[in-house]
């Protein structure tokens, strides 16, 4: 699979979680949430940690054909210095160019010692990435978890502890159903279930908010990663912070290929927008990011009609007379007519339309 990503055009992977303890998965173990028919958000109950001995050997074959991409391991251990310096030795010799230390994965509440357990504490954070860092030759980065409080103070262990990137976000802890007709838990094995890892679309405003807030409180590079689909995804993440991109729930959906699809329509906005380089648009947006106690009040918006895109659906109406405001009534065309008196500029009417037939225009 990392060899096909390459040959497509894909510039680094990171692998799935290995360690010294092997770990099996269970069957079945993936679900998906659909809205309207579309599939917005996948769960997963992967436990798997795959033997890190069997990993070395195709890694070495890797690098030797593929010398110019990126090959990051991401490594899943014990609360114990020895293993972490262990495995880091055998990673970094086998020509892995960096390690992500994977201090996020939300699967393992039962095992109070490994993943988003470690991730959780600032110290055993801190603690970990300093282990690491005594016998690194290459880069360490480190997997943040969305399931804290406040994930900037995690950041900064990770940062204090001497780690040289961040990557955000893992997986949200989720449980995405039931079947009502079995009357058991999604996915379910043989009967039962657990809480599993969400991902997909509908994770992409947790994790543009995680890394708005790791990109404000550390000055490491940042790795993205949650509910990346498409380049507009892509350049949203870079805007917030990001230098780099990584995707897994898009690629299993629609393949390598995809690829062709970022690199383009990411290539022809910078140009359209006057940027020469990715780099250009990295933090853009995030002094733009404020408290909401610091937000203009002043500021009032009225929605104004397009009158050539409206399909005259009513659905404008039904939100103005369900949300607070009841500013929009329908003329003998059915086409919206607006109160300025009633409309308190929520902009709730201006979201629903499906023409994209109104826009909240500055009131004077």
């Amino acid at each position: 699979m990392i060899e096909r990503a390459f040959s497509k055009g894909w510039s680094g992977v990171v692998t799935k979680a290995l360690g010294l303890k092997p770990r099996p998965n269970p069957h079945p173990r993936i679900t998906a949430l659909s809205f309207e028919g579309k599939m917005i958000g996948l769960e997963n109950i992967e436990s798997v940690i795959y033997p890190l001995g069997d990993w070395l050997p195709k890694i070495k074959s890797l690098k030797t054909k593929y010398p110019d991409r990126l090959l990051i391991a991401n490594l899943i251990g014990e609360l114990d210095a020895s293993s972490w310096q262990q495995m880091t030795r055998k990673v970094q010799d086998a020509g892995f160019d960096m390690i992500e230390l994977n201090l996020s994965c939300p699967l393992t509440e039962e095992q109070r010692t490994v993943g988003a357990i470690v991730g959780q504490d600032p110290r055993s954070t801190c603690d970990v990435v300093g282990w690491v860092k005594e016998v690194a030759d290459i880069p360490i980065m480190v997997k943040l978890t969305p399931n804290v409080t406040d994930i900037s103070l995690i950041a900064k262990a990770a940062e204090e502890g001497g780690a040289d990137a961040l990557s955000a976000i893992n997986t949200v802890l989720g449980f995405t159903g039931i079947d009502l007709e079995t009357m058991e838990p999604k996915p379910s094995v043989n009967g039962t279930s657990a809480f599993g890892g969400y991902s997909g679309p509908a994770i992409k405003p947790i994790a543009l908010r995680c890394v708005a807030q790791v990109a404000k409180s550390t000055r490491l590079p940042i790795s993205s990663i949650g509910g990346i689909s498409t380049w507009m995804d892509a350049a949203e993440f870079l805007m917030v912070g990001a230098s780099t991109l990584q995707l897994c729930t898009a690629v299993m959906f629609r393949g390598y290929r995809i690829i062709d699809h970022l690199k383009d329509g990411l290539a022809n906005y910078l140009l359209g927008k006057g940027f020469t380089s990715v780099r250009d648009i990295v933090g853009y947006v995030l002094p733009k990011i404020t408290g909401l106690e610091k937000l203009d009040f002043t500021h009032r918006v009225i929605p104004l009609l397009d009158r050539s895109k409206c399909t005259k659906c009513g659905l404008c109406r039904t939100a103005s007379r369900n949300v607070t405001c009841e500013a929009i009534e329908l003329d003998e065309e059915r086409l919206p007519t607006i109160s300025e008196e009633k409309c308190d500029g929520c902009g709730f009417c201006a979201q629903v339309c499906p023409a994209e037939a109104l826009l909240l225009t500055r009131r004077q």
